[in-house]
Order: C-alpha cells, then sequence, then structure tokens
C-alpha cells in the first residue's frame, strides 16, 4: 500500500507553483476512525482538499459523549471544524492553510454505488468518495478500517491507510549494534574503562534495506556488541555515553535485582538503562516470555524499596481499549483492576515469592499477602489508563504495560503527565495487538521508540529470545 502523498510545501506558493497544484489537487474523504486516532489529520493534507461526509459528522457526535480518548479526540474536532465555519460555508469549502487547502463537509445525498446498503453509515461514507470518481476527480479515500478499504478498492477508488504518524516496524530501532573490531579495542575498553568513539569510526557499518553495509554512528544511549575479528568468542559490551563521545563498558550488575538476573545479552542490556537514573524514559519491545515487564518491576521495585530513589511505583496498563469503562465489573476500583491487571500480579507474585528480598521474614507470608502489605503501604499503586489524563506524577517510577495498544496520541498525553525526577518506563510487544485500528507501523510504541530515538534521556532496547521456560521458548520458535 503506498503512502499518502500529501504534496506541495507549507511555504508561501509561487504563481507557477499554485497552478501545478491545482492541476494534482487531490480530494482526501476522511473516514471517522482517521479523526477520532488524531484529530489534527484535518490540517495534514496541505493544498489538497478534505472532505468530511455529513455521516462522519454524525459518528462524532455519537463519540463525544465518551470520557475516555475517542471522546475527547471526536470533541475536538468537532470544535475545529466549528471554528472553521467563520470563514465560510462548510458545504462549499473554507480555506485551512494558507497553502490553497480547503476543508468541505458532503451533504452524503449520493446515489447508492452498486449494491451498498446505505443505511449504513460506512457505505455512505463510501458513496461520497464514489460520488468524486464519477466526477472525474481525483479522490483518495483514507481509512484505517481494512473493511472499509476492501470495499473502497472493489469500487476502484484510490484508497490508502492513514499513514501520518506511522514508521517502518520491519527497521525498526533496536537499541544496540554488532561492530567486527581487532581484540586490542575490546581490551581497551575494559582496561581504561571506556573508549574514544572515532577509534571505532572504520569499523562501525550497518546493514541497509537494500543489503548495502553503510557507515554509521551510534546514537545516545545505544549499545555496541564489540566483537573480535578474530575470535567470535572474544566479545564486549559498551554504551556511548549520552552527550559524549565515550563509550562506557557494560558488564550488568553482579547481584540479583530484587531476586532477577539477566539471562541474556539484551536483558543485560535493559537492565543497565532501567537502572540508570539519568535516563528518565525506557522503552522495552519485545514478544511474550523475553521478560520486559519482570525487568521493568524488578528495577522499579529495587529502586523504591532498595535504594528509596523514588516515592511511589505507579504500574498501570490500558483496559482494552483504551478508557474502556470497568464500572461493569463488581467491587471497588481494586477489585475491578484485578481481572486486568492479573499479568502485573502474576510478576509481582514471582518477585516477592523470590529468596533474598526484604519481604522475606520470619514469619510465614504468602506472595499474596506481601503484595497486599505494599498496595496498603501506598508505596505501589495499580493504576488504568482511563484516570492518567490531568495528573502530573513527580518523583515516581512509572511503568505502563502493553504500550502496544495505544495511539501516538495517547503515548504523548502519558509522557506529557511526567513530572520532576520520574522515571517512565514503557513495555509491549508489536506482534500482538488488540486496538482494531492499529497495527505494527501505527502504534503508539513504535512511533515512540522511533521518534524518540537518541535522545540523551531515552534507551530503548528489542528483547528477542524468550525466557520464560523451555516451552514457552520452544512455542514461540515452533508455533
Amino acid at each position: 500500500m503506498s503512502t499518502i502523498d500529501f504534496g506541495g510545501t507549507t511555504g508561501a506558493p509561487t504563481e507557477s507553483g499554485t497552478e501545478a497544484r491545482r492541476a494534482v489537487r487531490k480530494h482526501f474523504v476522511l473516514d471517522t476512525n482517521v479523526l477520532l486516532h488524531n484529530p489534527n489529520a484535518i490540517f495534514m493534507f496541505h493544498e489538497h482538499e478534505v472532505v468530511i461526509p455529513l455521516s462522519v459528522i454524525e459518528e462524532l457526535d455519537h463519540f463525544k459523549k465518551n470520557n475516555d480518548d475517542t471522546g475527547r479526540n471526536a470533541r475536538q474536532v468537532i470544535r475545529q471544524i466549528d471554528r472553521l465555519r467563520t470563514a465560510g460555508r462548510l458545504f462549499d469549502g473554507v480555506p485551512v492553510n494558507d497553502v490553497g487547502g480547503t476543508l468541505r463537509v458532503d451533504r452524503c445525498d449520493h446515489a447508492r454505488p452498486f449494491a451498498l446498503d446505505l443505511g449504513l453509515a460506512d457505505n455512505r461514507i463510501l458513496a461520497v468518495a464514489h460520488a468524486l470518481v464519477q466526477e472525474g476527480k481525483h479522490a483518495v479515500f483514507i481509512s484505517m478500517d481494512i473493511n472499509a478499504r476492501v470495499k473502497a478498492d472493489a469500487l476502484e477508488i484510490d484508497v490508502q491507510d492513514f499513514e501520518a504518524q506511522k514508521v517502518d516496524a520491519d527497521w525498526l530501532y533496536t537499541g544496540y549494534a554488532e561492530v567486527h573490531v581487532p581484540d586490542q579495542l575490546i581490551d581497551e575498553l575494559y582496561n581504561e574503562r571506556q573508549i574514544q568513539l572515532p577509534r571505532l569510526e572504520e569499523f562501525l557499518f550497518t546493514e541497509g534495506e537494500d543489503g548495502e553495509l553503510r557507515p554509521f554512528e551510534p546514537l545516545s544511549n545505544q549499545f555496541l556488541l564489540l566483537r573480535s575479528q578474530v575470535d567470535d568468542s572474544h566479545t564486549g559490551l559498551a554504551r556511548r555515553l549520552a552527550g559524549t563521545d565515550h563509550l562506557i563498558p557494560v558488564t550488568g550488575p553482579r547481584r540479583p535485582i530484587y531476586g532477577v538476573m539477566a539471562r541474556n545479552l539484551e536483558q543485560t542490556m535493559a537492565l543497565e538503562l532501567l537502572l540508570d537514573d539519568e535516563i528518565k524514559l525506557v522503552t522495552l519491545l519485545g514478544s511474550a516470555g523475553t521478560g520486559k515487564t519482570m525487568l521493568g518491576l524488578a528495577a522499579g521495585m529495587h529502586k523504591i524499596y532498595k535504594e528509596e530513589r523514588y516515592d511511589k511505583l505507579l504500574v498501570a496498563r490500558p483496559i482494552m481499549p483504551l478508557g474502556r469503562d470497568i464500572g461493569y465489573l463488581p467491587g471497588d476500583k481494586d477489585e475491578k483492576l484485578s481481572m486486568w491487571m492479573q499479568p502485573i500480579f502474576d510478576n509481582l507474585t514471582y518477585l516477592l515469592s523470590t529468596r533474598g528480598t526484604q519481604f522475606q521474614q520470619a514469619e510465614s507470608r504468602t506472595p499474596e499477602q506481601r503484595i497486599d502489605q505494599l498496595l496498603e503501604g501506598g508505596k505501589l499503586v495499580l493504576e488504568p489508563l482511563t484516570y492518567i489524563r490531568g495528573r502530573s506524577i513527580p518523583l515516581q517510577y512509572f511503568l505502563v504495560d502493553e504500550v502496544q495498544n495505544l495511539t501516538p496520541h495517547e503515548v504523548k498525553t502519558i509522557v506529557s503527565r511526567v513530572g520532576e525526577r520520574t522515571k517512565i518506563v514503557f513495555t509491549g510487544d508489536i506482534n500482538q495487538i488488540d486496538n482494531p485500528y492499529l497495527d505494527r507501523a501505527s502504534n503508539g510504541l513504535s512511533y515512540l521508540v522511533e521518534r524518540m530515538k537518541g535522545q540523551p534521556l531515552v534507551g530503548h532496547i528489542t528483547l528477542a529470545k524468550s525466557e520464560r521456560s523451555t516451552l514457552a521458548s520452544l512455542a514461540a520458535d515452533v508455533l
């Protein structure tokens, strides 16, 4: 599927440029899900015309009553369209920028295309795009609904997904790279406890999408696995220190972190980021069983109860979809959350049953009793993301799980809640997405990883090896 051709520039057009753009002017018909995903989508099409079918306005009216992000986005879109009314009649088209872009609301009074039932809102929206095609205009239907795109294609309408904020998931930043170097550089890294980046410059190459090797420069907090050119077993692990040209050696903690030791290279790198208080945002991406949530929780418990670095450990995960009301479940808020937070409880149970934690007291206590003790003490807080908007979160270790089910806008909302001296950790698996309008390329976790890479306060690791159990590893490989 091709990407959206927004065309043009954002600067003032010349007379010849204006004529050229008029010749290729397109009419983008937006589906409701696009506006619910990104309320600013109506301003992203430069000199082209954005067409909002009246049925979309009606659907937004239904969503505006929601108390979740879909409701907030619906209300924002409606307010924006209402402000545009001051520039003219919406049915005739009103300007949205200074390069010729317009927005027009279509009445949806077109003839039925083929056998489509116009009693359905989706089909009335498709009828708008079909009518534009019949008029000889270059109409493009934009939808995040796969079925709607299939029907549009059957009607011979140019159809595309909403590509803005999408990333190339197949080439997503992993947080580390392997470099083959002479033995003396590995020895220098550990003997001198650092190595200057220019010393590795002639060896820094990475494979591009076309298979060719290209030189690259490590980003801040990116890891390098230095492997000997003559002996594959001779290796060294380094991390580029943010804001410097230094690579520092990474050995990993020598003692268990709340009963957990790194079992592979990726977990060692993840713990390095999680335990570094100078790194304020960590993203951990990996399939089931790779240990991303366990490591995040273990580091958080260590920072709260052993180092006393933060006041609270706040753990949140989306109730799918984000913002879904939990009121229909029995009990108080904590009892309602128990169903959605069960994966967190499973990890906490393991951590609190591990020998050596401070809660292994003489009297017999089950892990569940220890969890209740932590919750009652107020230093461990479990929250649904439904209640995160509007909060300010200072002095906390904030773990957000299942982030692949959030939109880029929702992830931005969460990060903007972070206060002073707070560390936030995002975990998720982009191959297990439950949100029907997100995929590997458009979800908030992929977007966050790609947009924040190389920032001095940010670190990322993609975990590849399952460590849950031998059977779980076998299932991940074979099934």
